[in-house]
């Protein structure tokens, strides 16, 4: 079914994906000396450099969601429902396998081979080459239900099946046949591992057994017990140390040591979730874990006591964001909270850019101790922020509002943690009706940032100091207004704030003049009462424009300066979950639970443009140069981004029924994007690459005919060859220098293959003192070729000659063109010649200009002279004119 593309919006990216639950693959590259991790995120997979876990590679994207991953030295390997796709350079679909009749759930290269498991039992190796079935072995699931697949190593031809009843069976592939059947291990075998040493493999159970197992005789060395559940993965250390690893469901991970039979630490809470895969880098310290908390890390192990610590990872949201807005006014900063309490800030240039700034918590020492599985500390997820970066590096810069709790906290995007205050006022405390039922339910930031705003479910809107966390004031007589506050706001300049209550009423108030809490004074300036109960608002401070969203599914538009109803929207079938407006107030932008998300023209009042999501958006934001927007969605990890169409292409917006719902789902944005973070040429995990299969851009030439193009030669290389007798005049020494004294006597001596003797031959001494050279004999290299010159060819040659010249060697070889130096009038002309090409092409142009200048400094009586020469100028003043008028032009 084809997707309905949005008019103003095209997919972009999807932020803050780094792995789910298959199992991660290791890859290493011989080229690049590097290993990369390999994990899945849904349709496509990641791949991250294990050096510094900078992301190099994104796949193309899958019909359907991949279910298991492996790699070798050519492909890399994912299965997605009843196929096999092969991956070239990390991206391309190359090969594909079909004949699985059920999904795959696990696929392993086998040398030429490729061996892959199905849902019923079935087994297919597959000739990688021919893309073509070489064997297919049915297991019965009552008898031998396989689970675990595994290549022994120095085992020819050999493949080691596990199965649910807890036994194993040795296959050779070549033959088709059982080589031999192990005892079972009264347990479901979970996984199984190649251990360091040979004919030795790692047994996983799923009662939390893990076994040592000799495959040559059927013997069990040793075993050891997980105490949280069944094992899930396991790996062992390559670097030459006796060190098993396993994973656990919990999230734990185990450090056995082999040689002592003991278990040496515990790293608790590695995961929020299952630890899905674990994998050795060779010969290295290392370790690389995956889960489907959305996060894949890297261990190292250089703790005193044996045990591991984080080196570096990369992780996102472990539950849906709920919650998303720009942080700053160059829309590179996305704030996201989520339901798994935490708060994430994400970059929309790159991914290293990315930061946590924790999880919220109550005591953070405590949670510290407690550990993030099992603490008693932790805060309800974050459904209402705000922030501004007006006062960042001073102190905290974001308000949140939570779930169910009357308590507010700030937070410090600077330091990535939660800030210093806790806001909650006394009277709730001191009130035994007000302690329990009142909760936080909105709140906002002055533009200046120093003051925050929170609005409760009792009525009472409180002002707050963001550096101090001191209370200020409060609103109205008693409570702002009489049913739960549902929003508020305050305008550019901080002269008025405006508050909202479920009831329909909207409050506007001056921000200065607040009264104490016992006061019996209500300071509203202004009331406006709508029919329609609100269940939130949106402020457009630069314009005045105030959007609110009422439970009748319709979106009201307000003039704050004339505290009118300007404008009003009704389409949605559905809870609006959020709006977003434009950098210029022309567009309103509104989400619903409806999986709708509308863009409403202001100022015709119309609908231009409808998209339609397979889940529904919680929460939408423009950045402040409307260049992009983001979205998050039910049961999705990831922040979404979408670009705007309407910079950088023309965009007819037709106005569309208010009611009007797209029949086709638009296609969610993918984590792959125009370009890949780093080095995209030069990362490629692939052995057998072909370097020249990328395509290389290089600057042309000359870009245009009508444009000139310069040679890029410094300008000591050619700007001063007019002033050069100037410059030999001013460096001239100012005194001449001085005869040495003469040596008592002079021995002559000659060069052979002796070394050197001394020259006796008095006559051929005197000869050569006789000779005379003229230097009107011979004609340098240059005047040579130039006379010789027929081609385009050649007058390249000759600029390449000049260009590798000194300024005194160009000004001697112009002025050797002449009759005086040697030359001639036809040389002369071949060189007016050779200015002319350089005039018409375009090319090196200040070279010519500068060439030209000398040439008739030195010899303009000549060319006065010669008609010839002066036919060959003026040929060149008409071209250098027109030139000359095209750049004015």
């Amino acid at each position: 079914m084809p997707e309905q593309n949005s008019k103003i919006f095209a997919a972009y990216r999807a932020l803050g994906v780094n792995s789910d639950h298959v199992p991660c693959v290791v890859r290493y590259n011989k080229n690049h000396q590097e290993n990369y991790v390999i994990t899945s995120v849904g349709k496509a997979f990641h791949v991250y450099k294990c050096s510094n876990m900078g992301l190099v590679r994104v796949s193309d994207s899958l019909e359907h969601e991949i279910t298991s991953l492996a790699a070798d030295a050519s492909f890399i390997y994912a299965s997605s429902k009843n196929k096999i796709y092969a991956f070239k350079y990390g991206r391309k679909i190359v090969k594909v396998f079909e004949g699985h009749e059920s999904d795959v759930v696990t696929i392993l290269p086998f040398g030429a081979h490729l061996i892959s498991l199905d849902e019923n039992n079935v087994v297919i190796i597959w000739s990688i080459e021919a893309s073509e079935v070489y064997l297919t072995l049915n297991f019965a699931k009552e008898s031998f239900r396989i689970t675990a697949l595994l290549h022994p190593i120095t085992y020819l031809n050999k493949i080691l099946f596990g199965s649910s009843q807890g036994s194993m069976q040795l296959w050779n592939i070549k033959t088709s046949q059982l080589i031999y059947s192990f005892k079972s291990f009264n347990s479901p075998i979970t996984v199984l591992k190649q251990a360091p040493a040979i004919d030795v493999v790692g047994i996983g159970l799923e009662n939390g057994r893990i076994i040592l197992h000799n495959l040559k005789f059927d013997e069990t060395i040793m075993s050891f017990v997980q105490e949280w559940g069944p094992v899930r993965s396991l790996t062992f250390r390559s670097d030459g140390n006796p060190i098993m690893i396993s994973g656990s469901f919990l999230g734990h991970m185990a450090i056995w040591n082999l040689e002592e039979k003991r278990l040496v630490a515990q790293l608790r809470e590695a995961h929020g979730a299952s630890v899905d895969g674990l994998q050795s880098l060779q010969f290295e310290p290392l370790i690389v874990s995956s889960s489907a908390d959305n996060s894949v890390k890297v261990w190292i192990f250089d703790m005193s006591d044996g045990s591991a610590r984080l080196l570096r990872h990369r992780s996102g949201h472990s539950a849906s964001p709920i919650r998303i807005r720009f942080h700053d006014q160059n829309g590179q900063k996305i704030l996201s909270s989520g339901l798994d309490s935490n708060l994430l800030c994400f970059s929309t240039e790159h991914e290293s850019k990315n930061k946590s700034l924790g999880r919220a918590s109550f005591n953070k020492m405590e949670t510290k101790k407690s550990g993030l599985k099992f603490d008693q500390h932790k805060m309800p997820p974050i459904v209402d922020f705000a922030s501004c970066e007006s006062k960042q590096s001073d102190w905290d810069s974001i308000i949140c509002i939570h779930d169910n709790l009357r308590m507010a906290t700030t937070w410090d995007l600077i330091k990535s943690s939660m800030g210093k205050h806790k806001i909650d006022h006394q009277r709730f405390k001191d009130s035994e009706r007000l302690f329990s039922s009142v909760m936080a339910t909105c709140c906002t930031i002055t533009n200046c940032g120093n003051f925050c705003l929170i609005g409760y479910s009792s009525g009472h809107v409180d002002l707050y100091n963001m550096q101090s966390g001191l209370f200020r004031g409060s609103y109205g007589c008693q409570t702002a207004h009489d049913s739960s506050v549902r929003g508020v706001a305050t305008d550019f300049l901080n002269l008025s704030t405006i508050t909202c209550s479920e009831s329909g009423e909207i409050k506007f108030w001056p921000f200065r003049e607040k009264k104490k809490l016992n006061s019996n004074v209500d300071q509203c300036r202004s009331l406006l009462q709508i029919e329609e109960n609100i269940s939130s608002i949106l402020l457009h401070r630069e314009s005045g424009m105030l959007a609110v969203a009422t439970d009748d599914f319709s979106v009201l538009v307000i003039d704050c300066d004339v505290k009118k109803i300007v404008r009003k929207f009704a389409g949605h079938s559905n809870k609006i979950s959020d709006m977003s407006f434009s950098m210029d107030s022309r567009w309103l932008l509104t989400a619903s639970m409806d999986c709708l998300i509308k863009v409403w023209d202001i100022p015709s009042g119309k609908l231009v443009d409808c998209f339609r999501f397979d889940s529904a958006p919680t929460s939408i934001c423009l950045s402040p140069s409307s260049e992009f927007l983001a979205t998050t969605h039910v049961n999705e990890l990831a922040v979404f981004l979408w670009s705007n169409k309407t910079l950088y292409s023309h965009v007819s917006l037709k106005q569309l029924p208010d009611d009007y719902v797209p029949e086709e789902k638009i296609k969610m944005p993918s984590t792959n994007y125009a370009s890949t973070e780093e080095h995209d040429a030069q990362e490629d995990m692939d052995q057998d690459d072909d370097v020249n299969s990328y395509k290389i851009y290089t600057s042309p030439e000359q870009i245009d005919l009508d444009l000139v193009t310069l040679s890029l030669l410094p300008e000591s290389r050619w700007k001063n060859l007019i002033n050069l007798d100037t410059i030999k005049q001013r460096n001239k020494p100012k005194e001449a220098p001085k005869v040495p004294k003469s040596a008592p006597f002079f021995l002559p001596t000659i060069s052979n293959e002796q070394g050197f003797t001394f020259n006796t031959a008095k006559e051929s001494r005197q000869a050569n003192d006789k000779k005379v050279t003229s230097l009107n004999v011979f004609l340098s290299d240059f005047a040579n070729n130039l006379l010789n010159s027929k081609n385009v060819q050649d007058y390249g040659a000759l600029l390449d000659g000049l260009k590798k010249m000194g300024p005194s060697a160009i000004d001697m070889e112009v002025r050797s063109l002449s009759e005086e130096m040697g030359g001639s009038v036809e040389l002369m002309e071949k060189f007016m010649e050779f200015l002319l090409y350089l005039m018409t092409t375009r090319k090196n142009f200040e070279l010519a200009n500068s060439y030209l200048a000398l040439f008739l400094k030195v010899h303009a009586n000549t060319i006065s002279l010669e008609d010839d020469l002066v036919s060959a100028l003026e040929k060149i003043k008409e071209v250098q004119s027109l030139v000359w008028a095209n750049l004015h032009l």
